[in-house]
Formats: C-alpha cells, structure tokens, sequence
C-alpha cells in the first residue's frame, strides 16, 4: 500500500466565528442578550471582544470597544442599582439598565450586519 504523503489538514468553517470580523461581532451581542437567561454567556462575550479587538479591521474595532464598554458600564449600573435596591430605586435601575443593554446590542447588530462602524463607541449612550 503506499504511502499516500503528508496529509493537509481540512480547513474548518466552523472555526471562522472565532476570528474576529462580521459573524464574531453578531455571536458577542447574542451573547450578551443570551446573558439574561444564562448569565455566563456574558462572560465569554466580553472575552471574545477582548482578544479580537486588536486583530480587527477599523470597522470591526469600534464594535469590539462599544461591547467591551457596554459590560463594564453594565456592570457599573448593576452594582449601581443592587446599592439602590435598598430604597427599592434600584429595581427601576435594573429595569433601566436591561433596555440599555438590549438597545446597544441591537444597534449593535445592525451595524454589524451592515457592516459599519459604531459612530461613537467610546459614548455611554446609546
């Protein structure tokens, strides 16, 4: 039998939502809406934004910092309104913050799939 030589490995579609651009984009906001039912999805979101934002293209980039700000200034909020809930403000603060997010993260959708940059991804706003 002979030997057929070095064998190439198959390149895998499935791997292409880890590099960063378009799909990777869409997969981090759908991790974050997820993170409202499973609250660890939030967590590879942010890791994911983390390690592709330097690899991106421009466009990409500022999609990459309008996720990683939206859960830090989520979890600023969330820590924000847990001190209030003592003065039962602070559910009307989780309330608030839960529509922040899923705003920004369809905002963030769209111009992902259109693939255009966030105008200011370094805002607090939506």
């Amino acid at each position: 039998m002979p030997d057929p030589g070095p064998q190439t490995p198959l390149s895998r579609d499935t791997d292409r939502w880890l590099e960063p651009g378009k799909v990777n984009i869409q997969i981090i906001y759908l991790l974050y809406l997820v993170g409202f039912a499973i609250g660890v999805t939030v967590l590879v979101g942010i890791v994911l934004a983390y390690l592709n934002r330097d690899k991106a293209e421009p466009w990409a980039r500022t999609h990459y910092t309008w996720a990683i700000r939206t859960f830090w200034i989520a979890l600023l909020f969330a820590v924000v309104s847990a001190l209030l809930s003592v003065l039962l403000i602070g559910v009307l603060g989780f309330i608030a913050t839960a529509v922040w997010i899923v705003v920004r993260c369809v905002i963030g959708l769209q111009k992902a799939a259109r693939e255009e940059p966030i105008t200011d991804p370094e805002s607090w706003l939506v």
